[in-house]
């Protein structure tokens, strides 16, 4: 044979080898899309089993105060982040005043503060036997009754809590729009006379807004998501129904169609949020990226600025730490180490598995969508991405079910053929766990690869094939080097969510199995708010770094940009 039909041959053999990979990933995305699916599917076609009268009960009910509940926290949540989250982007994106460099990424700190260890620390400050009621009585002689205190524990309390908290999705998406906007769109506006204010509400808003609303509907489906706090602060929301349905009514279908009704709630979400994006007519054509103006403020324009933007920090992260970090001092007498220990390896233990485990799914999809872009694989990885939008609550129930259903028909048949009893092989175990985390945080490492994987030039692909890699090595040899990054950012990012998830967790934990999250939600439903400082303080420090690297990583990238400016 000769060497121009083996040149020929060969080059048959890595073509039907290219054709075979891409086929294979596509199928296994589909797969991986079925077996990531089965929680959400279970809880819609709960929708027809039977609740033997439980689901009439609460229609009848409960029901309506879940959904009046729900829309409140979602009216308050949404109209607060706006206002915290949108005009301090501006400020520290396009002017320039004391503090304002520090401030870019401290903005983002309360993002590591989980919401229910917010909602104990302000209730152990502003409490009636808390340190501010106490000075206020000290201080002018009062006795309880004779002053009027807001009541945290309210729907305008679980609103400020979830809003302090939740604001850096809208701060960081707002951002990352302004940073990303063009200098001419902004200067044509000044020259028309427009005031400084006026540029930031009639262009800058309205070209940002796709971003804005995508922030903003993360943090609804984060509201309907909480747990710890509406449940805490008396609330009956949705997650707070749900919980109360399987644990106090003792039915797991009537729990799962509250699931199906909370999951329409997170679909409309979804819709509204691609339609607005869909919808916006506001773009800019120009590709003049120089650096932004910085416009340096005076007076009492300074002093504006900088008050607007210390609130959120302020209230949203320094003072709780603050708090956490003394209580956890003057309680360190009553930890018991090896207990403390034990949750603290318990807790990192889930979620460095959780972590890899998504880690390497997500580079795995993110790339064969890489290979194979075409409608299938778009569909099956949207699927997959719709994840992160479910409550915590919502997957542990959709888990929960038929992984009871696959032990109990295994147990049944075993005890059939042989005589002996399997018990608890899934349901129970750290494997649903770890599976629920999976499917709730499989698309935060997505989208991570994915914006990491799009930076990459597809001339690095075809310099790879040009030297005889295939699909796989390219990924092995070329891009995952130049993807340290983003790996490291994508498993930071799962590795602080699993740590701060609590309703998944509480539901389908083994039994006597804790972790840093449990001990200080146990803690906290006991009153023992000072012993829960410790634990919570943990949660807190490990998710510091991630959030300051994301926003360092926001900073820096807009085309053009100045480290020193």
């Amino acid at each position: 044979m000769t060497d121009k039909a083996l040149s020929s041959q060969h080059r048959d053999t890595q073509t039907l080898l290219a054709r075979v990979g891409k086929h294979g990933s596509l199928l296994a995305i589909m797969v991986l899309c079925v077996l990531l699916s089965v929680p959400v599917l279970t809880i819609f076609t709960s929708i027809f089993d039977s609740s033997d009268g439980v689901w009439q009960h609460l229609v009848d009910t409960l029901l309506w105060s879940y959904i009046s509940q729900s829309l409140q926290l979602m009216l308050g949540v949404g109209v607060l982040v706006l206002i915290l989250g949108v005009v301090p982007a501006w400020l520290v994106t396009m002017t320039r005043f004391p503090g304002s460099r520090w401030l870019e990424w401290a903005l983002v700190l309360p993002l590591a503060m989980p919401a229910y260890i917010i909602a104990y620390t302000y209730t152990g400050m502003l409490d009636v036997a808390g340190p501010v009621q106490g000075f206020i009585r000290d201080t002018f002689d009062l006795r309880f009754g004779d002053y009027w205190f807001p009541q945290i524990r309210s729907t305008g309390g679980a609103i400020t809590m979830l809003s302090l908290v939740l604001y850096p999705y809208v701060y960081l998406l707002s951002r990352m729009a302004f940073l990303e906007q063009s200098v001419c769109v902004l200067e044509v506006s000044r020259t028309l006379g427009a005031s400084p204010w006026q540029a930031f509400s009639r262009v800058a808003v309205p070209l940002a807004r796709p971003a804005i609303m995508a922030g903003l509907a993360l943090v609804l489906m984060e509201t309907l998501a909480d747990y710890g706090t509406v449940q805490y602060f008396g609330i009956s929301s949705f997650t707070a129904g749900i919980f109360r349905t399987w644990f106090g009514m003792g039915s797991a279908t009537a729990a799962a169609q509250l699931s199906a009704v909370l999951m329409l709630f997170i679909l409309v979400l979804v819709i509204a949020e691609q339609w607005s994006r869909n919808r916006a007519r506001y773009h800019h054509t120009s590709t003049r990226y120089s650096r932004l103006p910085q416009i340096k403020l005076k007076g009492w324009k300074l002093a504006g600025a900088l008050v607007y933007c210390l609130v959120p920090v302020l209230f949203g992260f320094l003072i709780p730490f603050l708090q956490l970090a003394l209580w956890a001092w003057d309680t360190r007498a009553l930890v018991d180490f090896s207990a403390f220990s034990q949750l603290i390896f318990n807790s990192l233990r889930l979620a460095f598995t959780a972590a890899l485990i998504a880690l390497m799914l997500g580079m795995f999809i993110s790339y064969a969508k890489r290979l194979q872009p075409g409608m299938p694989m778009r569909t099956a990885t949207r699927i997959l991405g719709l994840g992160y939008a479910v409550p915590g609550t919502v997957i542990a129930v959709g888990v929960l079910i038929p992984f009871a259903w696959f032990d109990n028909s295994l147990d049944a048949w075993m005890r059939a053929q042989f005589g002996i009893t399997t018990g608890l092989l899934m349901s129970g175990t750290l494997i649903a766990v770890v599976f629920a985390y999976v499917v709730r945080f499989l698309p935060v490492a997505m989208n991570t690869m994915d914006a990491g994987l799009g930076k990459i030039k597809p001339s690095m692909d075809d310099a790879g094939r040009s030297m005889g890699l295939g699909s796989w090595q390219i990924l092995r040899r070329i891009h995952m080097p130049m993807l340290k990054g983003s790996l490291l950012t994508a498993a930071l990012l799962v590795f602080v969510d699993v740590l701060k998830e609590l309703p998944a967790t509480l539901i389908l934990r083994p039994f006597n199995f804790n972790t840093l999250a449990i001990r200080t939600y146990e803690l906290a439903n006991q009153e023992r708010l000072t012993e829960a400082a410790a634990s919570a303080l943990m949660i807190v420090l490990a998710g510091i770094i991630p959030v300051i690297i994301i926003s360092l990583s926001i900073s820096a990238s807009r085309p053009g940009h100045d480290k020193r400016a």
